[in-house]
């Protein structure tokens, strides 16, 4: 209660939503297929919309290729990936509220994918309706999911309230913004080894 209490006091009125769907799960998961050649990699990837952003990155996370869909619907390229050095890498497709990771093995100049690898991130996805902060997500594994809130007010960033959701697989919160005074807020989720940033005006 002491808690709630003080948060409350900081600026932020929190509320458990109690019933609501995810608008965003029924974006569903883009369809890939492969198809390995001696020397080329030809990727297909359907229900892609123009702006998403392909990318190969290594283990460490550093991108080698990245390139932005121009057109929605079915997007196929090939690539010569026997080029790479012997490593682990992923195909990534980052799309408004998912992002979809697609694994792969070069040894030897050969290409092996791993299809029961391949993973789905579904972002939190956050909508601001007046002074409510209306905060989603499908988490399939359960993964929590870390909500920081930030008043930003000449040019301090100061923490309102910071909340760790787990346990759950579609999550589902909703902030009321009670700070007086004008200010901007910037909330930074974590989940699953991410980190998305979101800037609202206020």
């Amino acid at each position: 209660m002491k808690k709630v209490i003080k948060n409350t006091k900081k600026g932020i009125l929190m509320v458990v939503m109690l019933a609501a769907s995810l608008s965003f799960a029924k974006e569903g998961t883009p369809f890939f297929s492969i198809k390995n050649e001696s020397e080329r990699t030809s990727l297909t990837l359907a229900l892609v919309k123009k702006g998403n952003q392909l990318s190969i990155k290594d283990d460490n996370g550093i991108v080698l290729y990245k390139e932005l869909i121009q057109k929605t619907g079915i997007y196929t390229k090939g690539f010569d990936l026997t080029a790479l050095p012997n490593g682990n890498y992923i195909f990534e497709l980052d799309s408004d509220v998912e992002i979809k990771t697609i694994p792969f093995t070069v040894e030897s100049n050969t290409v092996v994918f791993d299809k029961d690898m391949e993973k789905s991130i579904f972002k939190p996805v956050t909508r601001v309706k007046g002074n409510l902060v209306f905060v989603s997500q499908l988490t399939l594994n359960n993964e929590p999911l870390k909500i920081d809130i930030y008043l930003e007010k000449s040019g301090n960033s100061e923490l309102m309230l910071s909340e760790t959701i787990t346990n759950s697989k579609c999550i589902e919160r909703v902030y009321k913004l009670t700070h007086s005074g004008i200010g901007n807020y910037t909330i930074v989720y974590n989940t699953e080894g991410r980190e998305f940033v979101k800037h609202i005006n206020n």
